[in-house]
C-alpha cells in the first residue's frame, strides 16, 4: 500500500533511497537545506567500490596514530578543541579494530557493496545518465614492495570476500596508467571498480527524474520535529510546518542530531575530507589511482583531475582548514610533478562516519514510522543506490536482498 514518505535529506543517500520509493508508488517528499548533492556528495572522490568491504580501522590502529598527528603531510588531523567530544568515537574505533570484529565488519559490507553497479543502473537509465558511471577498475600503487606487505591484511580481507585483484609489477602499472611513471614497484589492479564522473551531476540528474516522476524536494531547514503518541506528525521548518506520515533520515553527519529525538542515540563523527580539483591538469588517468603512502584517490572526471583524502576531525560547525587541501596539492605533485594548478579549486566535505564503519539501515528502535540511511562515512556513493533499495523493499514488506541485522541502530 503506498504510503506518504518524508526523508530528511538530499544527498546521494537520501536521494537514491526517494527514487526506489518512488519507483514502488510512494508519495516522497525530500526535505533539505541545501540543493541537491550540494553538500558532501558534492565532492567526494567519485569511487564506486564494490570491493570497499575493509573497516577504516584494522588491528594496530592504535599505534599509527601518533605518527600521522606528528606528520604535517599524514592523513589525519584532530583539532584540539574538538579531542575530548570526540574521545568516545575513537575509543570505540579501537574496540572495532579487533580482529574478529573486523572480520565480521568486512562480512556486513560486502554483501551491500555488491550490488553498487546493480543497484544505480535502473536508476541512471531512467535519469539518461548512465554515461556518468564507468567500471573501469582501479589501479593501486605501492612506492616499495615493504610498504605493499604491511598493507597485506586489508587485502586478504579483499580476497577471501570475492573481490578480484590482480598484482602487477613495474611494467604492469606502467601498462595499466603510464601517467605514474616508474617509481612504484608493486600495484594492484581491481577490475570490478569503478567511479562516477560527476558525483554532483549523478545526484542532481537523480534528483531531476524523481521530481518528474511527481517527487517533491522542498528546500528547508528542518528546526525540530513535532512528536506525538504514534511518532513524529509534522517537521518545524523555515518556511512552516511540513506533515509526516513515515519519515526517513539520510541527512549525514546531522542525523544523530535527529535520532536523538527518537530515542537512537547514534555515535556520529562528522570525518571531514578534502579535494582539491585541477581543471586543466595536462594529464589524463584511464582510471582512478589509489596511493596506499599518502592515502588518497586520484580521479579523472568531467570537470578535471581530482585528487581526495584527509581525515580531520573537528565536528560539523567548525570552519573548513584548507592547509589540509595544500597537503593534497603537496602530494599531487610529487604524484605528477609539474602538474598544473592553474584554477585549481578546493572544497571541504563533512563524511557522516560511524566508528565501527558501518551505516545505520533499518527502523528507528521505538517509532514504527521513522527509519534510518545514514552513516556510510567513506562508502556514501558506493552504498547510497544499495541502501535505498534496500530500505524501499523494509518498507515494502519485500525481504531485503541483504541482511540490514547488521546495520541496525541498536547495535551500540
Amino acid at each position: 500500500m503506498p504510503k506518504n514518505i518524508t526523508i530528511i535529506g538530499a544527498g546521494i543517500v537520501g536521494i537514491a533511497t526517494a527514487s526506489y520509493l518512488r519507483r514502488d508508488g510512494h508519495e516522497v517528499t525530500v526535505v533539505d537545506m541545501r540543493p541537491p548533492g550540494e553538500y558532501t556528495s558534492f565532492g567526494n572522490a567519485g569511487i564506486l567500490s564494490p570491493g570497499s568491504c575493509v573497516p577504516q580501522a584494522l588491528p594496530g590502529v592504535l599505534s599509527k596514530v601518533p605518527g600521522y598527528l606528528s606528520d604535517p603531510l599524514g592523513p589525519l588531523a584532530i583539532r584540539p578543541a574538538h579531542f575530548i567530544k570526540a574521545l568516545p568515537w575513537f575509543l570505540r574505533l579501537v574496540l572495532a579494530s579487533r580482529r574478529s570484529r573486523v572480520e565480521q565488519i568486512a562480512d556486513a559490507l560486502r554483501p551491500l557493496l555488491q550490488q553498487t553497479f546493480e543497484a544505480y543502473a535502473p536508476l541512471v537509465e531512467h535519469a539518461k545518465v548512465s554515461d556518468l558511471i564507468r567500471q573501469t577498475g582501479y589501479t593501486v600503487a605501492y612506492s616499495s614492495r615493504a610498504a605493499f606487505e604491511r598493507d597485506a591484511l586489508p587485502w586478504q580481507l579483499r580476497r577471501e570476500r570475492g573481490v578480484l585483484i590482480e598484482e602487477l609489477d613495474r611494467d604492469g602499472i606502467a601498462e595499466k596508467v603510464p601517467q605514474l611513471g616508474n617509481g612504484y614497484e608493486v600495484g594492484l589492479f581491481l577490475p570490478e571498480q569503478g567511479f562516477v564522473r560527476n558525483p554532483e551531476r549523478l545526484t542532481k540528474a537523480l534528483a531531476t527524474r524523481l521530481q518528474q516522476d511527481g517527487g517533491r524536494i522542498l528546500q528547508r531547514k528542518v528546526l525540530d520535529i513535532e512528536i506525538g503518541p504514534d511518532g513524529p506528525r509534522a517537521l518545524v521548518t523555515d518556511a512552516g510546518n511540513l506533515a509526516v506520515e513515515t519519515l526517513i533520515i539520510c541527512a549525514g553527519s546531522h542525523s544523530n542530531e535527529f535520532t536523538a529525538k527518537f530515542g537512537d542515540k547514534v555515535p556520529l563523527e562528522a570525518e571531514r575530507g578534502y579535494h582539491v580539483t585541477y581543471s586543466d591538469p595536462s594529464v589524463t588517468l584511464p582510471m582512478p589511482v589509489f596511493l596506499p603512502q599518502y592515502k588518497v584517490f586520484v580521479t579523472p572526471m568531467e570537470m578535471g583531475l581530482r585528487i581526495a583524502g584527509q581525515s580531520e576531525f573537528a565536528g560539523n560547525g567548525a570552519e573548513p582548514n584548507y592547509g589540509r587541501a595544500d597537503v593534497l596539492e603537496k602530494q599531487m605533485q610529487q604524484i605528477f610533478p609539474g602538474i598544473s594548478g592553474v584554477d585549481a579549486t578546493k572544497w571541504m566535505g563533512r563524511r557522516p562516519s560511524m566508528p565501527d564503519s558501518l551505516p545505520v539501515i533499518g527502523p528507528a528502535s521505538r517509532l514504527p514510522n521513522v527509519y534510518y540511511a545514514f552513516g556510510h562515512g567513506h562508502i556514501g556513493l558506493c552504498g547510497g543506490a544499495p541502501s535505498g533499495r534496500a530500505l524501499a523493499d523494509l518498507i515494502a514488506g519485500r525481504t531485503p536482498t541483504v541482511d540490514l541485522q547488521p546495520f541496525r541502530v541498536t547495535r551500540f
